[in-house]
């Protein structure tokens, strides 16, 4: 047998190692290809169950009767009724961590709220957060169901499971529609001092439908809603908060706050002025809501300028964080 040349045998050794090499790495690539996306599904799968374990229970008003439902799936019955479908996404999404951090916070304080029916965790309305199911946001939306509850579905999902945090707790996620330029330091509208609800600017509020408003009422009607009576001077601004609005106000030698005058007249807002015209009283109001926290207004301005949700919500809540619900006991809301 004739010996092959060692050039000839180092020859066909290359040649096998570039067919086998590569083939190998090929396969360590598909290999880990496979294992990440087997490590994202299995991802996915324990995020989808995990939410979906967490349920809210909301007194419904209209109907008296409890109901229960996921917690994200509340989120998006929230945000389509706190917010038009119609502002920008990263405006929707900052409504969205809002909502779904007033939610976590009132599930796990509900049982010290004497106002909220046994067995539930919410109330639907105004005095905790509006909330309307699928059925009653087709009757509101009628033809523009299908895109409007897409839209919000997709700004909730988006923030799945995120919420506002200061000290690695939720906070009070406080919203209102229009402020008049500023929003409220807490303890300027309600007593109690709470160091992320402090007063911001927020100028997007003046192209807001809803900045200006009147409100007409005859001399009779003022003085029984106040149980005052008034000259020729209706009263005088004695005070005023850090956030521009009346803090207190001077009626013929009885004293008010400017959240006294708002509730007792049913005025839009702490920001007013008045005047007497014959015998009526015209008062003029800028902004719409109580003024402390998120402007719906103001953040759906801010997102028409090309900031993010994330940008939004610290701007209106000063010194929070954005944390993730199972950072801070989802398994006590899972309880519930």
């Amino acid at each position: 047998m004739k010996q092959l040349k060692p050039a000839f045998i180092f020859a066909a050794i290359l040649l096998a190692l570039s067919f086998t090499i590569p083939a190998i790495l090929v396969q360590s690539t598909n290999d880990k290809k496979e294992g990440e996306l087997k490590e994202l599904k299995e991802v996915k799968q324990n995020k989808t169950t995990k939410e979906s374990s967490m349920e809210v229970a909301v007194f419904r008003s209209s109907t008296k009767k409890i109901e229960k439902l996921p917690l994200e799936e509340y989120v998006i019955g929230v945000v389509a009724s706190e917010m038009p479908a119609d502002f920008e996404m990263e405006a929707l999404k900052a409504q969205a961590l809002a909502a779904r951090t007033y939610i976590v916070n009132q599930v796990m304080n509900s049982a010290n709220d004497e106002t909220i029916p046994e067995g539930a965790n919410i109330i639907d309305t105004v005095n905790h957060q509006v909330y309307k199911n699928k059925a009653e946001l087709k009757k509101q939306w009628g033809k523009d169901y299908e895109w409007k509850y897409k839209k919000v579905s997709e700004a909730v999902k988006a923030t799945g499971g995120e919420i506002l945090t200061y000290n690695q707790k939720p906070i009070t996620a406080s919203f209102f529609s229009t402020s008049n330029g500023f929003t409220e330091n807490a303890e300027d509208y309600w007593k109690n001092q709470i160091p992320y609800l402090k007063s911001v600017e927020s100028p997007w509020d003046t192209k807001s439908p809803k900045f200006n408003s009147q409100k007409v009422l005859t001399i009779s009607e003022f003085e029984k809603k106040l149980g005052v009576k008034i000259g020729n001077d209706i009263g005088t601004i004695t005070g005023r908060t850090s956030g521009k609005k009346v803090a207190t106000v001077n009626i013929n030698g009885k004293d008010f706050t400017g959240r006294e005058i708002r509730e007792k007249l049913d005025l839009r807002s702490t920001d007013f002025t008045w005047a007497r015209k014959g015998d009526s009283i015209v008062i003029s109001t800028k902004g719409f809501g109580h003024g402390v926290g998120m402007s719906q207004y103001g953040a759906n301005g801010m997102a028409q300028e090309g900031k993010k949700y994330n940008e939004i919500v610290s701007h209106y809540y000063q010194g929070i964080a954005i944390s993730n619900v199972d950072q801070i006991g989802d398994q006590k809301l899972a309880s519930k």
